[in-house]
């Protein structure tokens, strides 16, 4: 199954944010960014310059952004193309081979590359500590609390966001810069992040702490 063509749908608003069960608040000494899966592969599925991706790479560009200025570590999740058949597993059932061997098709969204000190993790599955040493560094950092932001929301963003919980790092999922296959799995993962594992948040509210 390839990926499929992504209507633009309004990014979700303060206002449609789901109860949260649990107060945490995001400490910049606690935290990393995770920039997950915005390669231009999983990107061009969207339509152009039309939402949700606009305000996605909007807003994951003023988190990276403050995570500068705050010194808080920003990893990205990439995976590679050109896999294996062995590489793929089971993915290859659901969504095919995946990314092609291209470089264009397998870099990271220019609005919101990697700078020099950020780190770029290669992944294999839904959740970016699979296969990965996200959890290894994040604990030589003393870091417990993940910020995830991305793609696809009802797919490895949440899958992430329960990983960590089940690590003992809180997670907190940006509801208005992640994006998805439509407005009714966005919301969907919203809510179910919400109830199981994570604080859903807006950018502003990272911003200003809260």
């Amino acid at each position: 199954m390839a990926l499929p063509a992504i209507a633009p749908y309004p990014m979700p608003t303060g206002a449609d944010l789901p109860a949260n069960k649990v107060a945490w608040t995001v400490d910049p000494a606690r935290a990393v960014l995770l920039v997950h899966d915005l390669q231009n592969y999983f990107l061009d599925a969207f339509t152009a310059h039309a939402s949700p991706v606009t305000e996605l790479l909007a807003n994951v560009g003023r988190l990276k952004k403050d995570c500068a200025r705050l010194g808080v570590p920003v990893v990205y999740s990439a995976q590679p193309g050109g896999q294996t058949a062995a590489e793929r597993g089971l993915q290859q059932d659901f969504w095919g081979p995946g990314l092609p061997d291209d470089a264009r098709a397998k870099a990271i969204a220019e609005p919101v590359a990697p700078g020099a000190d950020d780190t770029v993790l290669t992944k294999w599955k839904y959740s970016a500590f699979v296969r990965t040493d996200l959890a290894e560094r994040m604990a030589a950092q003393g870091r417990d609390q993940l910020v995830i932001v991305g793609v696809y929301a009802h797919i490895g963003v949440m899958m992430s966001a329960c990983d960590a919980w089940m690590r003992d790092i809180q997670p907190f999922l940006v509801a208005d810069a992640v994006a998805d296959f439509s407005a009714e799995d966005h919301a969907m993962a919203l809510r179910w992040a919400a109830a199981k594992c994570a604080v859903v948040t807006t950018t502003d509210r990272v911003l200003e702490g809260k």
